[in-house]
C-alpha cells in the first residue's frame, strides 16, 4: 500500500477511535443547535483554498465576499470527514477565512478582498474582521487560524526574489538581510510579526474564552535543496536563485512557522505541524508528488490564467495563475493534522 494511503488509514482509524471514545461520554438524547460543536476557521488563502474545489459561496451568488473560499479547502475536507465520525456531537463550521488576509485582518482590520474571480464592476466591499465576522463567543468551542505568512509578507518577498533573480550579482538574501533605507530587515519583519501574532491571540482568547485555539503552521513549499529546482521554470520557483531558495527556506518560511509556534506556545494552544508532513512535495517537485503549485499551476477552470496589471501569462504555458500554493493534495495532508488536532482538542474539553 502507498505510504499515504497507509497515513490516510491510520488518520481514519484515529478519527473513528476518538469519535467512538468521545460519543461514550455524551448522553444520548436529541442533537439539536444547542448540542453542536461550535467550530470558528480563521485565516488566509491557504486556509481558504483559493483554486481548489468548487467556490464557496458558488460562483454567480450575490453574497460572495471575494475572499476565495473553497470546497476541497481543509476546512471543508476536515467538515466531511466530522461530518462522517462525528466526535460525539456533531460539528458546525463557521468558516470566514479570506484570501489575503493578514494578521491584523484577524481582529483589527476590515479587509480589502482581492479575487481576481468575476469582481463586481465596482470591485469587492471591505469585510469586517474576522472575529467579528465568525461570532466569536462564550459558545465558541474550537477556533483553527492559519495566518501570517501576508503579514511578513512572505508572497511580497518570493516576488522580489524572482526580480533580483534575473539580475546578475543580486541576491535577495542580501536584500532582505541587509535591506535598503526603508525596508525591513527580514529580522525586524519576523519580530513584528510575532508581537502581532501575540497580539492577536490574546484578542481570539478574549472573544472565546471557553474555545481550544489551534494553530496551523505552513506547509514545505520550498524543496530542501533550491538546486533541485529548474530555472527558470514557471510552473516551479522561475528565476530564483537556487542559493535565494535555500536561504528563503531557512530564513523566511521555518522561521515564520516557529514564530507561529512560539507564540502558540505562550498562550497554552495547540500548533498543527504540517511542514515535516509536507517535506519532498514542494513546488520544484514533479506534477504527480507536488503538493504546491508553482508561479504557474493547475487550477480550476475558473480561475485566471493571468493578472490584470502584470505582465506574468501562464496561459502561454496552459497553466493558471497558483503563485506557491496548495493544490488538493496539499490541503487534504493539512486536513488530516488539523482534524487530529480538533479531535484531541474537543476530548480535553
Amino acid at each position: 500500500m502507498h505510504a499515504t494511503s497507509v497515513s490516510r488509514l491510520r488518520t481514519r482509524v484515529l478519527a473513528v477511535g476518538l469519535a467512538l471514545a468521545t460519543s461514550a461520554l455524551v448522553p444520548s438524547g436529541s442533537a439539536g443547535v444547542a448540542d453542536q460543536y461550535q467550530w470558528a476557521a480563521l485565516g488566509d488563502s491557504y486556509t481558504a483554498g483559493g483554486f481548489v474545489g468548487e467556490p464557496q459561496t458558488a460562483l454567480g451568488d450575490s453574497s460572495r465576499d471575494g475572499c476565495d473560499r473553497t470546497s476541497d479547502a481543509y476546512p471543508g475536507v476536515v467538515e466531511r470527514e466530522l461530518e462522517e465520525f462525528p466526535p460525539g456531537k456533531s460539528v458546525q463550521l463557521t468558516n470566514v477565512s479570506c484570501s489575503n488576509a493578514t494578521i491584523a485582518d484577524i481582529v483589527e482590520t476590515r479587509q480589502m478582498p482581492v479575487s481576481p474571480v468575476q469582481p463586481p464592476a465596482e470591485g469587492w466591499s471591505a469585510v469586517d474582521t474576522q472575529i467579528k465576522r465568525a461570532k466569536l463567543s462564550e459558545q465558541t468551542d474550537i477556533v483553527t487560524i492559519g495566518v501570517g505568512g501576508n503579514s511578513l509578507p512572505f508572497g511580497g518577498m518570493l516576488l522580489k526574489c524572482l526580480q533580483l533573480g534575473a539580475i546578475p550579482g543580486q541576491t535577495c538574501q542580501e536584500y532582505y538581510t541587509n535591506p535598503p533605507e526603508g525596508e525591513e530587515s527580514i529580522q525586524d519583519r519576523l519580530g513584528r510579526v510575532q508581537d502581532e501574532y501575540i497580539q492577536m491571540l490574546a484578542n481570539v482568547h478574549e472573544a472565546a474564552p471557553n474555545a481550544q485555539v489551534i494553530t496551523v503552521g505552513y506547509p514545505a513549499v520550498l524543496p530542501e535543496e533550491g538546486s533541485t529546482c529548474n530555472r527558470p521554470a514557471l510552473t516551479e520557483l522561475g528565476s530564483i536563485k537556487h542559493t535565494d531558495v535555500d536561504w528563503l527556506r531557512e530564513n523566511a518560511l521555518k522561521q515564520l512557522n516557529s514564530t507561529i509556534q512560539r507564540a502558540a506556545q505562550f498562550f497554552g494552544d495547540r500548533y498543527v505541524d504540517v511542514y515535516s508532513s509536507s517535506v519532498g512535495h514542494d513546488a520544484c517537485q514533479p506534477a504527480d508528488t507536488k503538493w504546491v503549485e508553482g508561479i504557474c499551476g493547475d487550477a480550476e477552470d475558473y480561475w485566471p490564467s493571468s493578472l490584470p496589471g502584470t505582465l506574468l501569462n501562464c496561459g502561454l504555458i496552459n497553466k493558471r495563475v497558483t503563485l506557491v500554493h496548495p493544490n488538493a493534495q496539499g490541503h487534504a495532508n493539512t486536513a488530516a493534522h488539523v482534524e487530529r488536532a480538533i479531535r484531541i482538542a474537543l476530548l480535553e474539553r
